[in-house]
């Protein structure tokens, strides 16, 4: 993400002392698309979404203990609607130095953010949360109320441990609904690769359940990657169990323009419960801030299971038919400031 550091601290620091010590950034993403969906049923329409559109603000301060003190704000922002929300994205307050950084607030779990090295269609048609954040047995949060260690980088190798204290505004007295999350990550040269856990307690709002989660992405050559995931969710409901499993690709046909393709099974637990996604798309950045792209993902349900590539990351949030094939075709810009 770019980040463009605000002129108004200028005239911040003009107002505090304090404010000459900080570095005050404002960053966000615009991401639109026109979408044509179809459940394979009785809906065929065209939408227009925004897809995790953000405005944030973050400072940071080098104290006199030598530690930095870091702080985010983040919302969302729908362009095609025109509502927001201040804090709702990561929002936090911190502390880094040798020792690594230490966080409290709002944000993406260590699990959540363990699918990177695979997420080839993150915030798009496609995306692979329409798979691993399904109903009840849904992983890929954003925790309240949340304390985060990182500890500091050991060659290619990270870990990131993350307890949520509780669900609402306050602990209540005899609900048990904390979670917790861990991930260990590796990125050396051309590996890119992450193992994650995460575990909620029996009272949490989608009921007790935990997951283990592995991504991984290769680059072959300067134009080839591939990628690979996997996910397995148990849950006190069993009809909630499910096993993810991807393949994908991404090959840069010109320094700016990328076609990529993935592959996804869903096995959920029960009868005629499974569903297989497939995505093509190809992308062409304008510059390193401005890209351009067409997505076109199928969703293929067994009788029981109604899964579509749409519904997450996205505004959009139409419906599926159980034991048909969704399909959908997806235009979309985004400029990252």
């Amino acid at each position: 993400m770019n980040k463009t550091a605000l002129s108004m601290a200028v005239a911040a620091a003009l107002a505090t002392p304090l404010a000459l010590a900080a570095d005050v950034t404002v960053y966000g993403r615009a991401h639109v698309s026109v979408d044509y969906l179809d459940d394979g049923d009785d809906y065929s329409e065209l939408n227009i979404s925004s897809n995790s559109s953000r405005l944030g603000f973050k400072a940071q301060t080098e104290t006199e203990a030598g530690l930095t003190a870091l702080m985010q704000i983040e919302g969302e922002i729908t362009y095609n609607q025109g509502s927001s929300n201040v804090s709702n994205r990561d929002t936090f307050v911190g502390l880094r130095g040798d020792f690594g950084m230490i966080r409290a607030g709002q944000f993406d779990t260590p699990f959540k953010r363990a699918r990177g090295p695979a997420n080839l269609f993150g915030d798009q048609m496609g995306d692979m949360r329409n798979f691993t954040r399904v109903d009840m047995g849904r992983f890929d949060e954003r925790t309240p109320n949340t304390l985060h260690y990182q500890s500091p980088a050991f060659g290619a190798l990270q870990a990131n441990l993350a307890y949520s204290f509780h669900e609402g505004t306050e602990a209540e007295d005899g609900v048990d609904d904390q979670a917790i999350s861990i991930s260990l990550t590796w990125k050396d040269g051309p590996f890119d690769a992450a193992v994650a856990y995460e575990e909620y307690d029996d009272d949490a709002n989608n009921g007790g359940r935990d997951a283990i989660r592995a991504a991984a992405g290769y680059d072959v050559s300067d134009v080839l990657k591939v990628v690979g995931f996997y996910q397995t969710i148990s849950h006190d409901d069993d009809t909630q169990e499910a096993d993810v499993f991807g393949l994908g690709a991404q090959y840069a046909l010109a320094p700016m323009t990328a076609l990529k393709a993935m592959y996804m099974n869903r096995s959920g637990d029960g009868a005629d419960a499974d569903s297989d996604m497939v995505v093509l798309g190809v992308e062409h950045r304008l510059d390193r801030a401005v890209r351009v792209y067409a997505n076109l993902a199928m969703v293929d349900n067994d009788d029981n299971v109604d899964l579509t590539p749409w519904n997450q990351g996205r505004s959009v949030g139409a419906d599926g038919a159980a034991g048909e094939t969704a399909t959908g075709f997806s235009v979309g810009l985004r400029y990252d400031f």
